[in-house]
């Protein structure tokens, strides 16, 4: 079983293109590029998203399986995870398909989005399937309900399970402002629950992102911290890339510890 790696760099999500940002990656050239620059910078894993030729949200197997590939070659001491992101475009059928049939060993997978739109008999197979696979699925959980389904979801094994790895998202898309160190208090309620501490990590949208993750690391969380999520430094200025975001972050860690 693959554990998160400690700082994932998240360099473009589904939507941001090049009129958001001139140094989002978007081509599998650049994004290789941006992993190697994320990597010397102290990032050791990479979440990673798919572009098609018009620089769409793209989820695609066998397009995955020849990224990855590219992927270890480059940065082989980088863990690399898949994303099986929606995007108002896929439906879980595909989105199944593309985290079994990757090849990839750790996947990123929204609860709402899977067990939230089909029968919840098919979702929690699909976990199973992964499970058996020796995939690691990622829950991503955009609130407490969310957390709430996926107790209902999985396995009463996969739940209580020491692999069990959540990402918890801080904030909106779209909305620099809306997240805060805050909005981690019920999220800490949440994991005091748990038997065994899941493998868990945090991510946050906005101007806050740095502030959000450094509170996170304190309480034992691992960080995801990229221009999916936020292009903005500390201080307010605007990150040149991923890899200047990866090493703010380091840099706040190390003078927090």
């Amino acid at each position: 079983m693959t554990m998160l790696p400690e700082i994932m760099v998240a360099p473009n999500g589904a939507r941001h293109g090049k009129d958001a940002h001139s140094a989002v990656p978007i081509t599998l050239s650049e994004v290789l590029d941006c992993a190697e620059a994320c990597a010397q910078a102290g990032a050791d894993g990479l979440h990673f998203h798919l572009r098609d030729e018009e620089g769409a949200h793209l989820l695609d197997a066998g397009a995955y399986r020849e990224a990855i590939t590219e992927l270890h070659a480059r940065v082989p001491a980088m863990t690399v995870q898949i994303t099986t992101e929606a995007a108002g475009k896929y439906e879980p059928p595909l989105q199944m398909d593309v985290a079994l049939g990757s090849g990839c060993e750790l996947v990123s997978v929204s609860i709402r989005e899977i067990a939230g739109r089909q029968d919840e008999r098919i979702s929690r197979r699909f976990y199973d399937q992964c499970a058996d696979a020796g995939i690691t699925v990622q829950h991503i959980l955009y609130s407490i309900d969310d957390l709430a389904l996926l107790r209902q979801t999985l396995s009463l094994e996969l739940l209580l399970s020491p692999n069990l790895q959540l990402l918890w998202v801080l904030g909106k898309y779209g909305d620099e402002n809306s997240s805060s160190p805050e909005l981690l208090d019920p999220i800490l309620k949440e994991m005091r629950q748990f038997e065994e501490m899941p493998d868990w990590m945090v991510c946050a949208f906005g101007r806050a992102e740095t502030d959000c993750l450094v509170a996170a690391h304190s309480h034992g969380a691992k960080l995801r911290i990229g221009f999916e999520n936020s292009f903005w430094n500390r201080d307010g200025s605007l990150a040149l890339d991923n890899a200047e975001r990866v090493r703010e972050l380091v840099q706040a860690l190390r003078e927090n510890s």
